[in-house]
């Protein structure tokens, strides 16, 4: 099948399957399809492991979208089926390279469909198929129409065949969707890398290329590379001195002062953010330094060691913020941001221990970036895979913490233990509850295609 089979073929299963629907299982089983095609047509083309992990993950986000139906499970699955097809289609490049291209091909796919010539194939159209087309069609359909025309005037019911009933077409529905179903499945299938991602894609390898000529590059103009690895020595030796500092007294706030109940949110919110913006900077820092030269300095030892003493400082800051949230879950159970706090800090410590690598292995920049795509990618496929919303609840209620019936209701996906909660102790969500069974009494009265399969196994209320 060539390209713009394919392209035709995605365009009217995207009609069939979302034309008067709203978005849900349709979604999940577009997705099926784009994998399958992917799987069928491009099997060649699979080499290595990550191919199939990308086939696996494709599958169980499509399956997580079809059950849940919610933002995460959405990101799951448009980043599992992009990545397998960008991973499949051009795998020489980076796979970061996939987000601008994503928003790029969103805007040129506008203008390169009416590049004919680009992805549909050329025939030539010969004399006799023009004679045939207007000797068999086009004579056969004017004298039709006319004919037609003038018997409609002479008979009533001859005219009442062809005029009394109606086609129930939402016109507009079917072009929107039709249009829509072309353009993805074009962008998707037909998609445009500009020869620059090709000519730079070294720029995000994760080896450095040229090492003669990276050894003997300094960062400012004015100073020389002495001048600049003492600057970096001197930097980095008074960041670790404040560093420890800020240790020293974060954690005595944290721990040690006597801090009001009331004030216990906005404190630990406030030193979070904080850790949050100095991990950021370290790596910011680190990444600074060793983004070329100094990687291969024989001379820079002293800035190497105090660079890896930053690192660890930083690693010391995130467990005390890891320490400090779970006393926070332990006094006040889990929400969805303390959570995510989890989540920010288990990456922050899987990006150090990658510049550490970085720096001990003389690795580029691109590195640290490239392993992190793949860890985000992960955290997104986590986040889709697990029911959080019922977690939560099960935790609060079995520690009694955060219990309160507007905030259980606001949850998502816990409604079988929100009831039964709600019902043992006679508690009432309000406002909030009437909107939750509201969306459940929605979701198991539309389509099948339109549905999220887990309201389908709630029971009513």
């Amino acid at each position: 099948m060539k390209k713009h089979h394919i392209i035709l073929a995605c365009s009217l299963i995207f009609l069939l399957l979302f034309y008067k629907e709203d978005l849900g299982v349709n979604l999940a089983i577009f997705g099926l399809v784009l994998t399958g095609f992917v799987c069928y047509f491009f099997q060649d083309r699979f080499s290595e492991r990550s191919h199939l992990i990308l086939v696996v993950t494709s599958v169980l986000s499509c399956l997580a979208f079809a059950w849940y139906g919610d933002f995460a499970s959405f990101l799951a699955l448009a980043l599992s089926v992009l990545f397998l097809q960008f991973k499949t289609q051009d795998p020489k490049l980076k796979i970061v390279q996939m987000f601008p291209l994503v928003f790029l091909n969103g805007i040129t796919s506008l203008g390169r469909v009416l590049m004919f010539k680009q992805w549909l194939p050329e025939k030539k159209i010969h004399n006799n198929f023009a004679k045939k087309l207007v000797a068999f069609f086009v004579i056969p359909a004017i004298f039709l129409i006319l004919f037609f025309i003038v018997y409609s005037f002479g008979s009533d019911h001859f005219s009442s065949l062809f005029t009394d009933y109606t086609l129930d077409i939402n016109l507009g529905n079917l072009i929107i969707i039709g249009i829509l179903g072309f353009y993805i499945s074009f962008s998707f299938w037909n998609y445009w890398v500009p020869e620059v991602c090709y000519e730079k894609n070294e720029l995000l390898d994760n080896e450095f290329s040229n090492i003669a000529e990276v050894k003997n590059q300094n960062t400012f103009s004015f100073l020389d590379l002495d001048f600049e690895r003492k600057s970096g020595v001197i930097t980095l030796l008074l960041l670790n001195v404040m560093l420890l500092v800020f240790i020293v007294t974060y954690n005595y706030e944290q721990f040690f002062e006597v801090v009001e109940k009331s004030n216990l949110s906005a404190d630990t919110h406030q030193r979070v953010n904080s850790v949050i913006f100095s991990i950021l900077m370290a790596v910011g820092v680190i990444m600074f330094y060793f983004k070329g030269g100094f990687n291969f300095d024989k001379e820079a030892v002293s800035l190497k060691r105090l660079a890896k003493l930053w690192i660890f400082l930083n690693g010391l800051l995130i467990v005390s913020a890891f320490i400090k949230n779970s006393e926070y879950v332990s006094y006040f159970g889990l929400t969805y941001k303390r959570l995510g706090v989890y989540a920010f800090l288990i990456l922050a410590i899987i990006g150090l221990v990658y510049v550490f690598f970085k720096i001990a292995k003389q690795k580029t920049n691109a590195y640290l970036i490239n392993q992190m795509v793949w860890y985000f990618y992960g955290t997104v496929l986590l986040c889709s895979y697990v029911n959080w919303g019922n977690l939560i609840t099960n935790y609060n209620i079995s520690v009694n913490k955060t219990v309160e019936p507007v905030f259980l209701s606001d949850l998502n996906f816990n409604d079988e233990a929100r009831r039964a909660y709600f019902l043992k102790n006679n508690l009432d969500g309000q406002k909030t509850e009437i909107r939750r069974e509201e969306t459940i009494e929605e979701y198991q009265n539309t389509t099948f295609l339109s549905k999220a399969l887990y309201y389908e196994f709630l029971n009513k209320k």
